[in-house]
């Protein structure tokens, strides 16, 4: 399965990027004390046999790349007070988008890594184009997302960094304030999931579980191996992950008028089923304008979080050229 890549280095650190969904790959932070971190998940199985059957974004999946539309439509049907969507008429079949699966281009980066992906001619956006510039002064990517829009649309968005867990239960800490709400996902996840169904949170780390008992989500990995989705809502455009086995904080900044929530994906061993087989180990904090990862359809029907007065759509008109910038920076932190 090879693939077209790219590589930067520069005084803070090395990067790479991928054609297949415009991933970022492989990803060294050197901190200001020599250390060396990466950050970044990279899926175990992407040179294993049988990877080419995969879907695309699953085939070599790892660190973290844009989604258009963010989530997937499918056959559902209505839950409490969720509406119910159909996988016919969707306005993209492929899961987080066509981007995400296919192919991109690389084009000429300037200091940076630069790719863009046209879209099929029936779909409402024309094209992405994509520029990941490391700052020359620091352990930090600057990311760059354009959408060049065909048609007018309301469309589900979503960024999707992916982070590698420490070994050590709990070691890592998930730094969003005490004030952020959130909300579990309608439906079980997982044959493995343990968290209470369609709940929404006051607090969004004290999540009840099925047994009655509940958890604090803020500490990683978790003690169960599970598969979970939980959306905070009305995010202020910042988080940090503090991992505190190995000593480094990373901080996650966005444009909180373009991706109001984060949809937190907790991968924890708990899918048992190829590729996954037990040993995927991460956390997506992924900055999103969508409700969960439940497609165009849901997101843009009055739904429980959209009633909540955040946005799960983003509406776009024909001929828009729509750029959102995000970051993505590594510090030192405290080893416990």
């Amino acid at each position: 399965m090879s693939q077209d890549k790219r590589a930067l280095a520069w005084d803070h650190g090395v990067t790479s990027v991928e054609s297949l969904g415009g991933m970022l790959g492989a990803t060294s932070f050197v901190l200001p004390d020599g250390r060396q971190v990466a950050p970044f998940q990279i899926a175990p199985w992407g040179n294993e046999p049988g990877g080419e059957d995969l879907p695309g974004i699953l085939r070599r999946l790892r660190g973290e790349w844009p989604c258009v539309p963010f989530g997937s439509d499918a056959d559902r049907a209505s839950m409490g007070d969720w509406p119910g969507s159909h996988s016919a008429g969707t306005v993209d079949s492929f899961p987080h988008g066509f981007g995400s699966n296919n192919a991109w281009t690389f084009v000429d980066g300037g200091t940076g890594i630069a790719l863009s992906i046209a879209y099929p001619d029936d779909h409402p956006i024309a094209s992405l184009e994509r520029r990941i510039t490391p700052d020359p002064t620091s352990a930090a990517l600057d990311f760059e997302l354009v959408i060049n829009v065909r048609r007018d649309c309301e469309l589900p968005l979503g960024l999707h960094p992916c982070f590698r867990l420490p070994a050590k239960t709990g070691a890592m800490h998930i730094e969003v304030g005490a004030d952020v709400s959130g909300a579990t996902f309608p439906v079980a996840t997982d044959a493995s999931s343990i968290f209470q169904q369609d709940q929404f949170l006051p607090r969004w780390n004290d999540v009840p579980l099925l047994d009655g008992s509940r958890l604090d989500v803020s500490r990683l990995p978790l003690p169960y191996n599970t598969e979970e989705l939980l959306q905070l809502i009305d995010m202020p455009g910042h988080a940090a992950l503090w991992n505190a086995a190995e000593g480094y904080r990373v901080r996650l900044k966005w444009n909180r008028e373009h991706f109001p929530s984060a949809l937190l994906w907790f991968t924890n061993r708990g899918r048992t089923f190829a590729p996954w087989n037990g040993r995927h180990l991460a956390l997506g904090l992924e900055p999103i304008c969508s409700a969960f990862d439940l497609g165009q359809q849901i997101s843009a029907a009055d739904n429980p979080i959209s009633r909540r007065g955040v946005a799960t759509t983003r509406k776009f008109t024909a001929g828009e050229r729509f750029v959102t910038r995000y970051r993505v920076a590594v510090e030192p932190a405290e080893i416990v």
